[in-house]
C-alpha cells in the first residue's frame, strides 16, 4: 500500500502542478509592432537563408505554441540556445516584449 500511495504521489503531483500553470498572455497588437520592426525581417518571409555567421534557413515561427516562443527567446538571451543574431535581439528586449511578440507570432 506504501508503495502504491508514493507512486500516485511521485507521479500525479508534478502533473498537476504543471497543470496549474497558467499560459502565456501578451498583446498581440504590441506584439506586431515589435515584429514588424525586429524579426519579419528574417521571419516574415517563407524561404528566408542567412549568410551570416553561416548559411541555415530561418524557420517559420508563424502559429507556434506561444509559451514555446517565450522559452526560445529565454533560452537564446541566456545562450542555452546559440545564434549570435538572436541572442542580441532576444537580450534587447523586455520580458512583456517577449511575451507580446510571442502571442503575436502564436495567433498568425
Amino acid at each position: 500500500m506504501k508503495k502504491i500511495i508514493f507512486s500516485l504521489v511521485v507521479f500525479l503531483v508534478p502533473s498537476l502542478t504543471l497543470a496549474q500553470t497558467p499560459a502565456i498572455k501578451g498583446d498581440p497588437a504590441a506584439g506586431k509592432l515589435k515584429a514588424v520592426a525586429i524579426c519579419s525581417g528574417c521571419h516574415g518571409i517563407v524561404g528566408t537563408q542567412t549568410a551570416y555567421p553561416e548559411v541555415y534557413k530561418v524557420p517559420k515561427i508563424g502559429g507556434q505554441n506561444a509559451d514555446y516562443l517565450v522559452s526560445a527567446l529565454k533560452a537564446y538571451r541566456s545562450g542555452d540556445r546559440y545564434n549570435q543574431t538572436m541572442r542580441g535581439l532576444a537580450s534587447a528586449l523586455k520580458e512583456s516584449e517577449l511575451v507580446d511578440i510571442a502571442a503575436y507570432y502564436a495567433q498568425k
